[in-house]
């Protein structure tokens, strides 16, 4: 069984559990892992470090998880990786990482021990673990991206080559006669081959029979099985599997060896968490930490909104939309997102969000963190994408598409100004497309030039919204997911500004005659 990327959604564990348990009913011996990322992305984790998930991971009885980029977040703040030192000592399971060095780290060493070991210790670090599944030993090693040092806060945490620190597992699990070996991945399915990901892994190193991954938030309804080598020859088997986010799904695989350790059958399956029942011992752990995550809910960010910021739908053509056109909450929301990337890249020109990703509106008076969370409810991160102009060109296209009917995936932006004519038939409405340069002009973008822009991952990694290009440019290495929550981006922009309300600025202008 497998999860990934849960991102501290833990309202969701017990359900988790429940399914869990069935999947134990039928097969008692069935391991547990967890692919990394268990930080970041809601208030338990904002709150409550870690504590609130690992709680409830302890009472589901894990035998093994890896780190994902997210479990450094907090390497810059005063505290370091305290919280995450706590969160490995605290745990019932131990954790396993091949390719990360934590030895400069002043909460971190300690916990690691270089070796491969068959009697791991709860609350330890080791490059890789032994386990006996149904009488067989089966070897257990982690990787984390590399990409961390720039999406993430290590500090004094360092990262190795994947691809040695995998050979180099495989070939100490087979000195001590080992010859079955899962990669706990979080590198990504298919994420930015210039770092590292689970394909390139699969084709590189030979001797490695399944990768359970994480970090891509990849839904892979069926496992995925590489039989080639990186020079397309023949190679065993490596089964991928990956049970895309937000503890959605709880993944199983089943796996039949040869008696060389040759995977010669699998079979695997994502269960739907949302249609279990809660288990009630879960629940009553959750409760503990909820009351409090509600009372957070309520507190007031403390900034007014002077009027009502709306997100209008339309029930006719002629109505305004959020989904059709410029609006303030989605200029605040932009203007965020450019604002936050920027810290990271300083090349960022321009910042957009599909509006179908604004869920509400935020009522005039005093605004609730509560508040800030309903605008923006599905846990998104932010990203940064380099584009050409005529990418650029054809994504503004799909945002005018549908006018004058609505059009989940319409962008809002920050730093530019858009002209189209909806006059003109679909596909050949953007007039003009300028950013403002750093001495407040405004720049045409050229189509064969190059731009760095900031969104959400739902639209650049998964290319949501019909945003097939955007999949691609992912699919070419040319998306860093920063991963940094959009709400709490809503909320610092919110807090940034003198007054709130509800004027727009002329950003996005239809000039029909």
């Amino acid at each position: 069984m497998h999860v990934n990327d849960t991102h501290a959604n833990t309202q969701k564990a017990p359900q988790r559990l429940t399914a869990i348990k069935e999947v134990r009913a039928e097969k008692p011996s069935a391991l547990l892992i967890d692919a990394g990322d268990v930080f970041s992305g809601t208030l338990y984790f904002n709150e409550f470090k870690g504590q609130a998930d690992l709680a409830l991971m302890n009472l589901m009885n894990y035998d093994v998880m890896t780190f994902g980029n997210h479990e450094f977040d907090l390497g810059s703040s005063p505290e370091g990786h305290k919280a995450l030192s706590e969160f490995i000592q605290k745990s019932n399971f131990p954790f396993v990482s091949s390719n990360v060095d934590f030895s400069k780290d002043v909460n971190l060493k300690g916990l690691f021990n270089v070796n491969a070991s068959s009697d791991p210790k709860d609350g330890q670090i080791y490059s890789g673990i032994i386990k006996e599944v149904d009488g067989q030993k089966v070897g257990l090693f982690g990787l984390t991206t590399a990409e961390t040092a720039d999406i993430s806060s290590p500090k004094d945490v360092t990262f190795t080559d994947y691809i040695k620190a995998a050979q180099k597992m495989v070939d100490e699990f087979e000195k001590q006669g080992v010859n079955k070996v899962v990669a706990v991945s979080h590198i990504g399915y298919d994420d930015n081959a210039e770092f590292d990901n689970d394909l390139l892994l699969a084709a590189a190193v030979n001797g490695i029979d399944v990768i359970v991954g994480g970090h891509s938030h990849t839904q892979l309804d069926k496992p995925v099985v590489v039989d080639k080598d990186k020079n397309g020859l023949a190679k065993d088997p490596t089964v991928i599997v990956q049970a895309y986010q937000y503890s959605d799904f709880l993944g199983t695989l089943d796996v039949d060896f040869d008696k060389d350790g040759k995977v010669v059958g699998h079979k695997g399956a994502l269960i739907p968490t949302k249609d279990k029942k809660e288990d009630p011992e879960a629940a009553a752990v959750l409760k503990t930490y909820t009351e409090k995550i509600k009372e957070i809910e309520g507190q007031e960010i403390g900034v007014v909104a002077e009027t009502e910021l709306t997100n209008p739908r339309a029930t006719t053509d002629e109505d305004k939309s959020v989904r059709k056109n410029e609006t303030a909450l989605g200029n605040i929301i932009t203007d965020g997102m450019l604002a936050k990337a920027k810290t990271y890249n300083d090349k960022v020109v321009m910042a957009f969000q599909n509006g179908g990703g604004i869920r509400a509106e935020i009522k005039a008076g005093p605004i609730t963190v509560g508040d800030v969370i309903t605008v923006l409810p599905f846990g998104n991160t932010l990203a940064t994408m380099e584009l050409t102009g005529k990418e650029l060109k054809e994504a503004f296209e799909l945002s005018f598409k549908s006018y004058p009917k609505e059009n989940g995936g319409f962008l809002h932006v920050a730093g530019a100004k858009v002209e189209f004519d909806s006059s003109k038939p679909a596909g050949q409405r953007v007039v003009s497309i300028k950013y403002k340069a750093a001495d407040g002009s405004y720049v045409d973008i050229k189509e064969n030039e190059k731009y760095v822009v900031a969104t959400n991952a739902f639209t650049a990694v998964q290319g949501g919204d019909g945003y097939d290009l955007f999949r691609k440019a992912y699919e070419e290495g040319r998306v860093t997911d920063l991963g940094l929550s959009d709400w709490e981006n809503l909320q610092e922009q919110l807090q940034s500004l003198k007054t709130v309300n509800n004027e727009t600025e002329g950003r996005i202008v239809d000039v029909k005659k």
